[in-house]
């Protein structure tokens, strides 16, 4: 299924598990980040990737902590913003920049995106002790997804190396493990 047909699902789930978030202070899975790491991330980020998908370079300056007032309602704004800007067929057409000079396939950012939403929704659910449902069509996209970044991406230092989950494991463990993540992580 086209990417910009399932960024607003992605989206939904992710803002759902925001709204259930507690403590900031929480471990997530994502090793050496708490959950106030992982909001910054995603609110450092966020802005940048919202300008690819309309083909413009924003640098994200320097990385500063955004959670002293309501990271929620930003944090919220932020993944509604990017998925209304990655939901147009045209985000995932041509080329386009993260941020840098650099120029990438806009259907590789627009495939990332997904994978932030999902991956990092995951980690924040999974530190609230959080169980979100994303639909199979969507985490199979994702699966595709972090297998065509995923050699570049251990070597960037996104992504741990590969958790082995068994073949028959569902898709969402499948997914997590080849993005590095403990599908039975607990805090």
């Amino acid at each position: 299924m086209d990417g910009h047909l399932l960024i607003g699902t992605a989206a939904a789930v992710t803002l759902k598990v925001v709204d259930g978030v507690g403590s900031l202070d929480a471990p997530t899975p994502c090793a050496g980040w708490d959950v106030r790491a992982l909001v910054n991330h995603l609110l450092h980020w966020g802005p940048a990737l919202t300008a690819a998908a309309a083909k413009e370079a924003l640098d994200p300056g320097a990385e500063v902590d955004r959670t002293g007032g309501d990271w929620r309602a930003l944090l919220r704004a932020q993944v509604e913003q990017t998925a209304t800007a990655w939901g147009g067929p045209a985000a995932w057409e041509g080329v386009t920049r993260m941020g840098g000079p650099m120029e990438l396939p806009a259907d590789l950012v627009g495939g990332m995106v997904l994978g932030e939403l999902v991956l990092h929704g995951w980690d924040l659910a999974r530190a609230a002790g959080l169980h979100p449902h994303w639909d199979d069509a969507l985490v199979l996209r994702v699966h595709d997804e972090v297998a065509r970044s995923a050699d570049m991406g251990r070597q960037m230092g996104v992504y741990a190396a590969e958790v082995p989950v068994p073949a028959t494991a569902p898709p969402l463990a499948r997914m997590l493990g080849l993005s590095g993540r403990d599908p039975d992580w607990t805090p």
